[in-house]
């Protein structure tokens, strides 16, 4: 079937690599689900007691799998968060938390990139998160690991060091909100579909970073990544 004519060129498809795969998945949104370690929320001067989840989106081009993140312009304090990745095979609205995983396609590890000094601005000043994390290359993210050969980790070290010296280190089973409940959570929100991918949060000891930091992360029993600030 072929494609009706538009009147400027298509975009290219937003594809992660699969690992082990020729074949790639195809992004349709990208949601992050914000507090989701005790540990970081007191670090950020947020009460850590179990409170509603809350939910800001990435878009879709922000992220790569390319092994250079370049550092953007109008900030001079980009932050590191670490981050378990899922990718979603279906979806829908109002997802019952037993459902949740009959859900996911595969999972990986990412970094969300945050202009901090961007954020504290538009936290002051009451306005969204945008401009602080929805930039160019502000999502890399590994090859994605099908969840048909890893299962559902509920456990894993979550970890990021900057120039070999370990910055964050964490656990999956440290998460606030687990994987169903925030599928559960943010099919309230939002109808849920395949090519939707969920970043859920990261533990504590994000930090600046700058031009020409290495920076290598994981998921132990998931992925790592590798790459450098330029």
């Amino acid at each position: 079937m072929s494609l009706p004519a538009t009147v400027i060129p298509l975009p290219q498809p937003v594809l992660l690599p699969v690992e082990g795969s020729a074949e790639s998945f195809p992004v349709r949104r990208v949601y992050c689900v914000g507090r989701n370690y005790a540990d970081h929320a007191i670090e950020m001067g947020h009460d850590p007691n179990r409170e509603p989840p809350f939910f800001f989106q990435k878009n879709a081009d922000n992220l790569f799998a390319g092994k250079d993140f370049p550092y953007p312009p109008l900030s001079n304090d980009v932050h590191f968060e670490v981050e378990c990745v899922l990718a979603l095979k279906a979806g829908g609205a109002d997802i019952k938390a037993e459902n949740a995983l009959d859900c996911i396609y595969g999972y990986g590890v990412g970094i969300d990139f945050t202009r901090r000094d961007l954020q504290a601005e538009a936290k002051k000043l009451g306005r969204p998160w945008e401009l602080a994390k929805a930039f160019e290359h502000s999502a890399p993210v590994s090859a994605l690991v099908p969840a048909s050969r890893l299962g559902h980790p509920t456990a894993g070290r979550v970890w990021l060091d900057v120039n070999g010296e370990r910055k964050q280190d964490g656990d999956l089973n440290q998460m606030i909100w687990k994987v169903p409940e925030i599928i559960a959570e943010l099919s309230k929100l939002f109808v849920l579909a395949p090519g939707d991918v969920i970043m859920t949060g990261t533990p504590a000891g994000v930090a600046a970073i700058k031009k020409g930091d290495s920076i290598s992360c994981g998921v132990d029993g998931i992925a790592t990544l590798s790459l450098k600030v330029v």
